[in-house]
């Protein structure tokens, strides 16, 4: 079947299988590395991506749901040379061990400032729920919250 989306605003249209989860397609027919196998039940979080904006685990979302939406991958984070701020921040704070999870940690992370701009502690442990073998959850942590504060003053320097 034809599927037709966009990703990272470009327009996209496949002929393939509509159960063919969405990250095999985005891996192997789209050629973006980024966003990576791990468990392939959705449990650690490692194949992240966004799908109109919202955090989903694409080792077990079917491709056929993918019509007409907008994908973004971790490739698709940043605006050309800008840095989105949770890959600024990733990188401030120094994240990364193996560095395998953090495509999905740091999408993941996005998803959560776009609602929740300024995540506590406890909102971070709601909803971000990867799993990283490496447990660099204390630095990334930090990097969750220097995100917040990038995205904060980027805020404040945009032309009114």
């Amino acid at each position: 079947m034809t599927i037709s989306f966009n990703i990272n605003g470009q327009p996209t249209s496949l002929d393939v299988d509509g159960d063919t989860p969405l990250l095999w397609v985005v891996r192997d027919m789209l050629d973006l590395k980024g966003t990576k196998f791990g468990c392939g039940k959705a449990a650690c979080g490692a194949c992240t991506l966004h799908v109109d904006g919202k955090a989903i685990r694409s080792c077990s979302y079917a491709v056929k749901y993918a019509e007409g939406k907008n994908i973004t991958t971790i490739e698709g984070l940043s605006n050309g040379d800008q840095l989105h701020p949770v890959q600024q921040a990733w990188m401030e704070e120094i994240v990364p061990q193996c560095g395998y999870c953090q495509p999905g940690f740091m999408m993941a992370t996005a998803a959560l400032l776009s609602e929740i701009p300024n995540p506590t502690d406890e909102d971070i442990n709601n909803n971000i729920v990867n799993v990283c073998r490496c447990a660099t959850y204390y630095r990334m942590r930090k990097a969750i919250h220097r995100a917040a504060d990038i995205q904060s003053q980027n805020a404040k320097n945009q032309p009114s």
